[in-house]
């Protein structure tokens, strides 16, 4: 039976992530709030760390989040990571989390795959690292007689 990661793991990876992706802001806004320019350069490098984190690491299988606690991302029918692209689509599908008074992100806490509403449309599942991975399916080819 495949284990999945609790709620309160999965609360405190998004956490670390967001924290770690926000310092160059933070450092812009204690340093000169009111310089137009480093605010901007800074923010670049927030987006450039989501990008790095969130989408190319998390579509890898684990962000900065997972790996300190452990856990990692992955396709509910492969049990592969999910790639990139769809690392930045399943974060955009958080949105949707949000929407109903965050209902999404409270979601896992009683589902019985641990997924929140981004998880659903997505088709992926946050498994302990220890959780040994499925095969990768082989594609069956036709053969010819």
């Amino acid at each position: 039976m495949q284990q999945f990661t609790p709620w309160w793991s999965r609360v405190l990876s998004y956490l670390i992530d967001w924290i770690l992706v926000g310092i160059p802001t933070s450092i812009a806004d204690l340093i000169d709030p009111g310089n137009a320019a480093l605010q901007i350069a800074l923010g670049l490098v927030s987006f450039a760390l989501w990008v790095y984190n969130r989408c190319y690491l998390a579509g890898k299988g684990q962000s900065w989040g997972k790996m300190a606690l452990g856990t990692h991302l992955h396709s509910e029918a492969t049990g592969r990571p999910i790639g990139t692209f769809k690392a930045f689509l399943r974060d955009l599908c958080h949105i949707l989390d949000a929407l109903p008074c965050y209902l999404g992100f409270l979601w896992p806490i009683w589902d019985d795959r641990r997924q929140t509403f981004a998880d659903k449309i997505m088709s992926t599942v946050v498994t302990p690292v220890e959780t040994p991975l499925p095969e990768p399916v082989q594609p069956q080819w036709p053969t010819t007689a």
